[in-house]
């Protein structure tokens, strides 16, 4: 398989940006090499699906809204009725999944070549994402493993909180640069870090 190329290019420049002389109130990063998968089950086999999930990934999750998990380099997470997303630095997960869910119960898309994944973390993460977002960042609204679906203007943003400082965000490749730019604008205030 091809190496997949970052969709940032030019506009990914590592070290300290905005007002960062007191410290880098957040650092941005792409995570790479990880495999992405959505699972949509049917209705009717919500529960048998997270079930095959988890044996297929090790990550067990409960059927509520936004709920998810995380462990390691695995993560779970539901972000509508019935789906997920899945990501995973084991390149096998696709093939897992696929042995563990078969048709009758849901569908399986990888992604990995259509999303970017964006990770954001530092004290004032959740500072700079609410200025995005129209979502509670706070711990006791977003806890640790949960996900959320929205959109900045346009763009469909998948958020998971990855740990109390820390969330992943998950955009379309074809506007990852542009939003890469507007998560930079929106931690100017505070400086970032490029990692």
């Amino acid at each position: 398989m091809a190496d997949l190329q970052s969709p940032l290019g030019a506009a990914y420049t590592p070290g300290n940006h905005g007002n960062a002389a007191g410290g880098a109130g957040v650092t941005l990063q792409e995570r790479t090499n990880v495999s992405l998968v959505q699972v949509t089950a049917w209705s009717s086999t919500i529960p048998t699906v997270l079930t095959a999930i988890g044996s297929a990934t090790g990550v067990i999750i409960q059927n509520k809204p936004g709920n998810g998990r995380v462990a390691g380099e695995k993560s779970v997470f539901g972000f509508a009725p019935g789906r997920f997303m899945v990501t995973s630095a084991t390149p096998d997960i696709e093939q897992r999944l696929r042995a563990a869910i078969s048709p009758e119960l849901g569908t399986i898309v990888v992604l990995t070549h259509g999303r970017t994944v964006i990770r954001v973390s530092g004290s004032r993460v959740e500072w700079v994402l609410a200025k995005l977002f129209a979502i509670d960042f706070s711990a006791h609204a977003f806890p640790v493993g949960a996900g959320r679906a929205t959109l900045h203007h346009d763009i469909h943003t998948l958020i998971q909180r990855i740990n109390e400082e820390t969330f992943d965000l998950y955009v379309f490749r074809t506007f990852a640069r542009s939003f890469w730019k507007t998560l930079g604008h929106a931690a100017e205030e505070v400086g970032y870090r490029v990692e």
